[in-house]
């Protein structure tokens, strides 16, 4: 399982995670990246059936600004 958001100061609004992952990202007006179903907080888990669209994004971000965690963000010290 992994949890998921975006550093929105590395992101450079290229829109290759909404294209390859629309269920779990989206863009704010200025065009940078967030996470849908938790408004960016990384606290609800990537369900099982995005997971494959999920890391696709993952790994194709030219700037490495999806992060991923086993956990949610807002218990990480």
């Amino acid at each position: 399982m992994y949890y998921t958001k975006i550093n929105q100061e590395n992101c450079i609004a290229c829109g290759l995670c909404q294209i390859i992952s629309p269920a779990l990202f989206d863009f704010t007006p200025d065009g940078i990246a967030f996470t849908r179903k938790d408004e960016n907080k990384g606290i609800i888990p990537v369900p099982s059936e995005e997971m494959d669209a999920f890391r696709k994004a993952y790994q194709q971000c030219p700037t490495g600004a999806i992060l991923r965690s086993e956990e949610p963000f807002e218990r990480q010290a």
